[in-house]
């Protein structure tokens, strides 16, 4: 059997030292040679099919290069192209990506944050992170949430503008009894999109009565459902805290024999994946999904690299997606 090739095989056809030829094939160290060098060595690494023994390198190094990547609900269309991009952007730094699903659930989220850490898991990306959650203790970033501290990296959309470009749509058609079936207010993204569409409403001179304002439990189909059939019966139209909720609405709307959008308006968050396809085609705030997790990706390297710099918050840019689900009111 032919044997695998070495460290060494790889300096010699590089025309380097192993250990530049090591440095060069390690992302964290990757640095400290030339780029012109590093590219060399990892063209001869290719040719020769190297691959470096990461349990050999883990005793050498103290890292893994792996992070876990842990999030509420892989059911929902919004996080694959997240979890794509940032797979995508710890590929690029020689970084694998060892994700987990919790479905929302706390005790899982722990019980798989303590598996990976027994893995030497180098960090984490987490898109479960709560408002109140304390900062963790090893490296770690916040994808499409924030803590009310700021005190963990995070990569968020800009939900505020999200949230104003629908009321001002609606607004611009006609609309004065907005309704609003918000997110779960201790996540980020549904207390900061309820904020928004308060504030909104006032810049407008429009009123936000209590009972056109719902809560739903979960970012999910089914909450939304409840939410909106909670809604005072007057509204006509409903900016939902995300696409999911945005669906419920449509489900709650034909239960109560309304037609969207002749009868009530609907506006999601997100522009999740099909969210076109759905009937009537879901007004929807577009995020730039995989780029946040390449964003994420980039500050949980940067992280793992200086772990004492100050948390970085990174807002994302948003885009409103006008289709079928609004109409000026009858």
């Amino acid at each position: 059997m032919e044997k695998p090739p070495t460290i060494k095989d790889v300096a010699s056809l590089a025309k380097v030292h192993a250990a530049t030829a090591s440095r060069a094939l390690n992302p964290q160290t990757r640095g400290k040679v030339s780029t012109r060098t590093a590219n060399r060595v990892l063209e001869a690494a290719k040719t020769l099919g190297y691959a470096p023994n990461s349990a050999a390198r883990m005793l050498r190094t103290k890292t893994s290069s792996v992070a876990g990547v842990i999030i509420p609900d892989l059911r929902n269309p919004v996080f694959p192209p997240i979890v794509r991009g940032i797979e995508d952007g710890l590929h690029e730094a020689g970084y694998m990506a060892l994700l987990g699903n919790t479905d929302g659930d706390e005790e899982r989220e722990r019980e798989l944050l303590l598996a990976m850490r027994g893995r030497q898991t180098d960090g984490f990306i987490l898109a479960t992170g709560r408002r109140t959650d304390p900062a963790p203790t090893v490296p770690t970033v916040l994808v499409n949430r924030r803590s009310d501290a700021g005190d963990v990296p995070s990569v968020t959309n800009d939900n505020n503008a999200g949230i104003f470009s629908a009321v001002e749509l609606l607004a611009s058609l006609g609309h004065t009894r907005i309704g609003h079936a918000a997110g779960p207010q201790g996540l980020s993204t549904g207390w900061e999109r309820y904020r928004a569409f308060v504030d909104a409403m006032d810049s407008h001179g429009l009123a936000v009565e209590p009972g056109r304002v719902t809560f739903a439990t979960a970012f999910t189909e089914e909450a939304g459902y409840r939410a909106a059939m909670a809604l005072q019966g007057d509204v006509t139209a409903i900016i939902a805290g995300n696409d999911l909720i945005a669906l419920g609405c449509y489900s709650a709307l034909a239960e109560r024999g309304l037609c969207c959008p002749d009868d009530v308006s609907v506006v999601g968050f997100n522009d999740m994946p099909f969210a076109d396809r759905q009937r009537p085609g879901l007004t929807t705030v577009r995020i730039p999904h995989y780029e946040m997790g390449l964003e994420a990706a980039r500050l949980l390297l940067e992280r793992i690299a200086n772990p004492t710099t100050p948390a970085k918050r990174v807002i994302l840019p948003v885009e409103l997606v006008r289709r079928g689900s609004v109409a000026p009111p009858r």
